[in-house]
């Protein structure tokens, strides 16, 4: 892949080259003389399609815990976070030590510590990290799912966007199987402040104990709003909302 430069940018195709537009500018990129069908019979492309496999089924394990957490990600997010994910879930796979290559998978590659170690701390959206936006330490009880924000004090304590007067805050314990695909997320109360100097003790509480097997995650977010006329706007502003993986279990 390559960049393009100079005043006139190129789309399409020009002596099996391929010229397009995406988000990171004009790129190109030689176009494969191979075809779907030998890429998936000839024996010559084997590790080929052994490295589709496992991209494949890594991709399918971020998007299992993207689809658990949507509602929460809906405004605290980036455009890259699948791809991000993905990296993150493949280097998961890569962990498996059991496996054959072509069929090493996120549900074995879960229970190594470091693989865990990879997943916590990953921020949903990567223009509002959560320690670049809530300055309190939090504390998360894994036994009950229970976030703690001791003494937190909103307008000393938050990176605040412009306009905005409070904040919400709420977390969730997810038990997702990434051998199964089964999965059960439980959110927790809702905490919503002024942006002032008043001093509180937040307290996030699941509704319930997620059922089933896998592997626990507990997320923390924090969603920026307007108060106009005694009604509360979303900014919907992906720099500061945040959502992230806090623990993992």
């Amino acid at each position: 892949m390559a960049r393009q430069t100079g005043l006139i940018k190129l789309k399409g195709t020009l002596d099996n080259v391929n010229f397009y537009k995406t988000k990171d500018g004009d790129l190109a990129r030689m176009k494969t003389s191979v075809d779907a069908k030998r890429i998936a019979n000839d024996p010559a492309f084997e590790r080929t399609r052994e490295n589709g496999a496992e991209f494949a089924s890594s991709a399918s394990s971020g998007k299992l815990l993207r689809d658990s957490i949507r509602p929460m990600m809906q405004n605290a997010s980036d455009s890259r976070v699948v791809s991000r994910l993905t990296k993150v879930m493949s280097q998961i796979k890569n962990l498996d030590p059991t496996s054959a290559r072509g069929a090493r998978n996120v549900g074995v590659g879960i229970a190594d510590p470091l693989a865990k170690s990879k997943l916590k701390g990953f921020n949903f959206n990567i223009e509002a990290i959560l320690g670049s936006i809530l300055f309190n330490p939090f504390a998360v009880n894994v036994a009950t799912g229970e976030i703690t924000i001791d003494g937190l004090v909103p307008i000393n304590e938050l990176a605040t966007p412009q306009g905005a007067t409070h904040i919400t805050l709420r977390g969730a314990w997810a038990k997702i199987d990434f051998a199964t695909n089964e999965t059960d997320v439980q959110q927790t109360n809702v905490v919503n402040l002024p942006i002032d100097a008043t001093s509180t003790n937040v307290v996030l509480t699941p509704g319930a104990v997620p059922a089933g097997a896998g592997t626990d995650l507990y997320l923390l977010m924090v969603e920026f709003f307007q108060e106009v006329n005694g009604v509360q706007y979303t900014l919907k502003n992906g720099a500061y909302n945040a959502l992230s993986i806090v623990e993992i279990q």
